[in-house]
């Protein structure tokens, strides 16, 4: 299969969390191993939240804040990429374009951020529909996709499956800022709706949802 792998910054990166990390890296060269070509796109979570921060304190521009949040993701691939080995890490892709040709030539390639105002979930969309992956995997806080946000309302529901329509009237709707934190962004939403991209949303804190994801398991929350 070809596999999309959004592992939220959430996870790994708040605070940074090396065994969780030593986790994933198994995970990946486990699925290169069974013949899966893995794109991986990893988020700055709390680390990034707290740089923007200090450039608004600063009185940066918000394009600048989105910078110095995309590099603090950038920092979590290349640790990731050095941890596996066996290819040129120093290389985390700045593109779509080049993140796909690495994907391509080596059946692998872990990247964070890309520009200003796209999420890493709008990054990790886009590459699917590139690519044609079979599927999307996004990592979460959460064990799947709710009715509501469950840290704030306790009668949320877990939904097992949501349409591509669905999702996107659960999603609030609103322009990229950065920083913004939500289960899956809206453009990366709209990109999957217009593609029909399979994707699955799990708990990320066990690495163990995606192998159950990839296996065709019920895990999380089915979008399709």
């Amino acid at each position: 299969m070809r596999l999309v792998i959004r592992i939220g910054g959430s996870i790994i990166a708040s605070p940074p969390n090396p065994d969780l990390m030593r986790r994933y890296v198994d995970l990946i060269k486990c699925l290169r191993d069974k013949g899966h070509e893995v794109a991986v796109v990893v988020g700055g979570g709390r680390l990034a939240r707290e740089f923007i921060e200090l450039a608004r304190s600063l009185g940066l521009p918000e394009r600048e804040q989105d910078e110095l949040a995309i590099s603090v993701s950038r920092l979590f691939a290349q640790a990731l990429s050095m941890m596996i080995g066996g290819y040129q890490w120093r290389g985390i892709p700045a593109t779509v374009e080049e993140a796909v040709r690495t994907l391509r030539d080596r059946g692998i390639v872990i990247m964070g951020g890309i520009r200003p105002g796209m999420t890493t979930d709008a990054v990790a969309a886009l590459i699917a529909s590139e690519v044609g992956a079979d599927l999307i995997i996004k990592a979460t806080d959460q064990d799947g996709i709710y009715t509501k946000d469950p840290r704030k309302y306790p009668d949320a529901k877990k939904l097992d499956k949501v349409s591509f329509e669905d999702l996107e009237k659960i999603l609030a709707e609103g322009k990229h800022r950065a920083g913004i934190h939500q289960i899956i962004d809206p453009e990366a939403a709209h990109i999957l709706k217009g593609k029909r991209i399979k994707t699955i949303v799990v708990n990320g804190f066990d690495p163990e949802n995606i192998l159950l994801a990839v296996s065709g398991i019920k895990v999380g929350t089915l979008i399709q």
